[in-house]
């Protein structure tokens, strides 16, 4: 019986790639923990070869399962692909400059970005195109990265995108860059008695020093200055103004994040004389005599300050003729704008 026993241990052993039984028939009995608390099962070496082929079978069934899973991604791959090859490029508006923007609204799996990226890619460069731009909306902002690494940098940012551009051909790129310039205004508003509008700010660099200035604010995007200096005195002081002329304007640089400045002083006449001063910035708001205005120390220090009173001085005087806006229409757009110029001998042109 043991004889036999040992010639169908033998048998399974070879089956199992094991070593024979008889290499085990010298070990003394064995004793592994299996049990979570810890308790010991004694096996003998019959049993120890049934645990080894039972082990054998698990990493067969391993190994047969990571390549189920590799076969798994390698065909999930392969749908990403064809599906951006179904779906075709990109779409894209071309500009007058041979470049492309791309406007993303739609979500989409960054995979499937990028093989339409790169296909349309290769279109354009084809077509001879120079600049693409991509502008990502900010739901969509899981696209940047794989953006960024088939070569696109940021243009600009607004509140609710990101501009991306690149450089097609092997030639200096020549794309504009990001707006240069932030636009503000200073409003001269003077009465019949040569009393001008002036204000004490409780916020910024004047806070505290107990200057009389004009009042100031920042032309929004797609305002017209001249619609700007309404809207700043009304809403600091509650005036009522129509717009005059632009008296002069000045430029400053890395002024509001490494962009310029550009300043306007701007005429306004009033329509209404009571003050409603804005409380959450206006610290007090009169009429005050333009002769006092001048002669404020602060004006008479500083250089920019003093040649702008000096010129509302003029003005009042009926000295000066600044830039009147005239409204006009553009031929490319057919938008309405204003051009600002001096038209006291404009009849004589």
């Amino acid at each position: 019986m043991q004889t036999l026993r040992n010639i169908k241990l033998r048998r399974l052993a070879s089956n199992t790639s094991l070593p024979p039984s008889s290499s085990f028939t010298h070990l003394p009995r064995m004793r592994r923990c299996l049990s979570p608390v810890s308790s010991c099962l004694a096996f003998s070496t019959g049993t120890l070869l049934l645990a080894s082929l039972l082990l054998s079978m698990m990493r067969s069934c391993s190994d047969s399962g990571s390549s189920l899973i590799k076969n798994f991604s390698a065909s999930t791959a392969s749908l990403t692909v064809n599906r951006a090859k179904e779906i075709g490029l990109l779409n894209a508006t071309e500009d007058l400059y041979d470049g492309v923007t791309v406007e993303m609204k739609e979500p989409m799996e960054s995979e499937v970005f990028v093989s339409l990226l790169r296909a349309s890619m290769s279109k354009w460069r084809q077509q001879g195109k120079k600049g693409v731009w991509i502008k990502l909306p900010i739901q969509l902002s899981s696209l940047v990265e794989p953006v960024v690494q088939e070569g696109f940098r940021y243009h600009h940012a607004e509140s609710d995108y990101l501009m991306l551009v690149h450089w097609i051909p092997n030639t200096p790129d020549t794309l504009p860059e990001n707006a240069s310039h932030r636009v503000g205004i200073g409003a001269f508003v003077i009465n019949n008695n040569r009393e001008v509008l002036v204000v004490k700010e409780k916020n910024g660099g004047f806070r505290g020093t107990g200057v009389w200035k004009l009042p100031t604010g920042v032309v929004h995007e797609g305002e017209d200055i001249c619609a700007a200096a309404v809207r700043e005195v009304k809403e600091e002081t509650g005036i009522e103004t129509d717009f005059g002329e632009v008296l002069a304007f000045r430029q400053t640089h890395q002024s509001f994040f490494r962009k310029s400045d550009l300043f306007f002083i701007c005429m306004l006449r009033p329509r209404s004389f009571d003050i409603q001063k804005q409380d959450s910035e206006i610290q007090a708001a009169q009429w005050m005599p333009i002769q006092e205005y001048v002669d404020q120390a602060y004006n008479k220090e500083h250089q920019a300050f003093k040649y702008v009173a000096e010129i509302c001085k003029n003005k009042s005087e009926g000295a000066y003729v600044g830039f009147s806006a005239m409204p006009i229409s553009t031929s490319s757009s057919a938008k309405n704008t204003y051009l600002y110029f001096n038209n006291l001998n404009f009849n004589k042109l």
